[in-house]
């Protein structure tokens, strides 16, 4: 008996349901993410086992360098503008409107009030590239990590919380200055970010649960 063939028929599949959702899926990362600031100098935390989070809003982050240097960032651009104008104002620096709005979009900041005009009249890239040569200003004789403090707390507010960032090669005495500043001002509450170690289970421990 002759072969009886049976015709092929081409698989089709609808794409279109998972393009949807990938689209929908796209649109939802592109809408929640938080994209982070690029800081102006490395910092690898030590370790610690607190998971306690901090807050993404009304936050003043310190960032201390391998080196020692003191860098400040203010999560909100319209309260980076006001804390500008209070420490201009107190070194009677006139500030322009490019120079407010260049500064609230700016990644970390950290230069001596007398320079900032002439940092500020560098081009990006360039500025981008001498930030990490200087750091806020925190000897006895010109405290300015102070000042940028007090603009915060007082534009910010009561509910303002300040985190600090160092690198576990850090040396003491950097940390405890800018702790030192800190105290000053009654600022006695604030946040160590570390990176998340993983607590290790013993045997012991595990039979006592």
């Amino acid at each position: 008996m002759p072969k009886i063939k049976v015709k092929r028929k081409d698989t089709w599949i609808d794409m279109t349901p998972m393009s949807d959702v990938m689209v929908l899926l796209l649109t939802f990362f592109m809408l929640t993410s938080t994209f982070l600031k690029p800081e102006p100098v490395t910092v690898a935390t030590p370790l610690s086992v607190s998971e306690i989070k901090i807050p993404e809003k009304n936050v003043m982050s310190v960032l201390i360098s391998p080196t020692g240097q003191v860098f400040l960032d203010i999560d909100n651009p319209n309260d980076r503008i006001a804390a500008l104008e209070k420490m201009a104002s107190a070194y009677n620096i006139q500030l322009t409107d490019k120079e407010k709005y260049e500064f609230s979009i700016a990644t970390s900041f950290g230069f001596p009030m007398q320079s900032f005009k002439q940092f500020m009249a560098l081009p990006e890239e360039k500025r981008n590239e001498e930030l990490p040569k200087l750091g806020i200003p925190k000897d006895s004789t010109d405290n300015q990590f102070k000042g940028w403090v007090l603009a915060a707390r007082e534009v910010k507010g009561k509910d303002m919380v300040i985190a600090i960032k160092a690198d576990s090669e850090t040396p003491y005495t950097s940390i405890k200055s800018v702790m030192g500043s800190l105290q000053d001002l009654k600022e006695n509450r604030y946040n160590l970010i570390t990176s998340l170690r993983e607590v290790e289970t013993t045997p012991a421990a595990t039979a006592a649960k």
